[in-house]
């Protein structure tokens, strides 16, 4: 990465050797959290994180994610969370509830423990969209926890 005006920069780094993470995945819209997990697990082992060092917890749906991350952070046995599920639109202000509970549950773990998560939760319009964003979004949490755990180390 470049310089600005000879400052230095941390630069990204995206070597998960050694590190554990923790995952929690909603089992509402299932097909959609399936990919996530799928997509999440291959960018961590991609990257270095061993399949041994890696836990894989399940709830009812979005809004449990929170407490789960909560709880799994006060463990002390992870270095990085992701969250992953699918929240679809319906006909109800449901899903704009969910959403931004879930969202904000998930952001307030993050910053009371000081841990990286990752959300991973898909807030779409239909199973379409959420179907075709599953692979990117998954690898997506999955570099960033690892680049957030370096980077918050390196600080």
């Amino acid at each position: 990465m470049g310089r600005y005006n000879n400052i230095p920069e941390l630069e990204p780094d995206y070597d998960g050797t050694g590190l554990r993470v923790g995952i929690a995945m909603s089992r509402f819209n299932i097909d959609v959290c399936e990919g996530l997990l799928s997509a999440a697990v291959a960018g961590l082992v991609k990257h270095g994180v061993k399949q041994e060092d890696i836990l894989i917890v399940t709830v009812p749906g979005a809004l449990e994610l929170p407490l789960t991350l909560k709880k799994m952070a006060e463990t002390g046995k992870y270095d990085a969370l992701i969250a992953l599920g699918a929240v679809i639109r319906g006909e109800t202000y449901h899903f704009e509830v969910v959403s931004n509970e879930m969202a904000s549950g998930i952001t307030r773990v993050a910053l009371d423990t000081g841990l990286p998560i990752a959300n991973g939760v898909l807030t779409t319009n239909t199973d379409h969209q959420a179907m075709s964003r599953v692979t990117e979004k998954g690898n997506d949490t999955a570099m960033c926890v690892i680049e957030m755990v370096r980077l918050l180390r390196g600080l």
